[in-house]
């Protein structure tokens, strides 16, 4: 499969969340090894340190940090952005990355939501909304993990924390769609606004990584069947890629100088299970503006987080 070739990020800054494991951690490792210095804000700290010693083996001298960050607490986003901000270094590059997925049964953040669409959906954009200042300062590339999950995404605008019907796929599939929705929605609104934010959203594919035991786990007194079948197509070679392949999407997305705003990214193999990156049809469900704009008006009521527009 044909790599990504990363310009030279010498002096940029990167904040890539959920890069203590999978996908986030082999994107920080590719944009440190491209001289980017790259914040990894994690929720364990102890598995994020870990992470962080890992690619600083792999990558000599990389500049490589975690804070703190629980993407299912508002607090904790808040916390993070403020610290960011008062050390007021511009981020040339936010990856909004970190993500659960299915759990068996219904949770919920901090904040009273569901735990999926709280944790994919509301705190990333209230991350994204907090750093604004720096984004904008630093001319940013935004690129927002959405899934082939985002195909099947209906919003159930009475019900969107899955208080009456909760739903593993149908909640995951939701937040997913949400993501591709604000990603493309923050850049038509850069664009309207004069921020200098190019925005643009990814998906890794069929990968393989602790997602599908993460989450899916929750809630149960079993174990999860799915990590056992991820396995065992993985062993096949069929609809399962390894994480240095997953990651090239969201690679391309963040970083290429051909890559676009309010684009959406991902593989160009059968189903988009697999294959190499490309830019993809926006799933029918993501082109709506009206609903993009909507869950946008929810998301700064939810979280309190307005973007300003000055």
């Amino acid at each position: 499969m044909e790599d990504v070739s990363v310009p030279d990020l010498t002096g940029k800054l990167a904040v890539v969340t959920g890069a203590s494991d999978g996908i986030g951690l082999g994107l920080a490792g590719r944009l440190a090894r491209a001289g980017a210095e790259v914040v990894m804000p994690v929720r364990d700290q102890a598995k994020g340190a870990a992470a962080a010693d890992t690619i600083r083996a792999a990558v000599p001298g990389a500049a490589v940090s975690t804070r703190p960050l629980d993407l299912a607490s508002l607090d904790s986003v808040a916390a993070l952005a403020n610290a960011l901000n008062g050390e007021g270094r511009p981020i040339n590059i936010l990856v909004n990355n970190a993500g659960v997925m299915m759990p068996a049964t219904r949770h919920t953040t901090a904040d009273g939501l569901e735990l999926q669409f709280g944790t994919n959906y509301v705190g990333h954009v209230a991350l994204t909304g907090r750093l604004l200042p720096l984004l904008r300062a630093g001319r940013a590339r935004v690129t927002t993990m959405s899934s082939s999950a985002a195909r099947s995404g209906r919003i159930p605008w009475d019900d969107l924390q899955g208080e009456r019907a909760y739903s593993p796929v149908r909640s995951y599939a939701l937040s997913k769609l949400a993501d591709l929705l604000f990603g493309l929605e923050l850049d038509r609104r850069s664009t309207a606004a004069g921020w200098g934010i190019l925005s643009n959203v990814a998906h890794p594919g069929t990968t393989l990584t602790n997602l599908y035991t993460a989450g899916p786990n929750m809630g149960r007194k079993r174990p999860s069947p799915y990590q056992a079948l991820m396995k065992r197509l993985a062993g096949w070679g069929v609809f399962v890629q390894a994480v240095d392949a997953g990651l090239l999407p969201a690679l391309y997305a963040a970083t290429s100088p051909e890559a676009r705003g309010g684009r959406f990214y991902g593989p160009d193999g059968l189903g988009q299970f697999t294959g190499g990156p490309t830019e993809l049809t926006v799933y029918k469900g993501a082109r709506d503006e009206a609903a993009a704009a909507r869950l946008w008006e929810i998301a700064e009521r939810l979280t309190g987080v307005a973007f300003a527009t000055g």
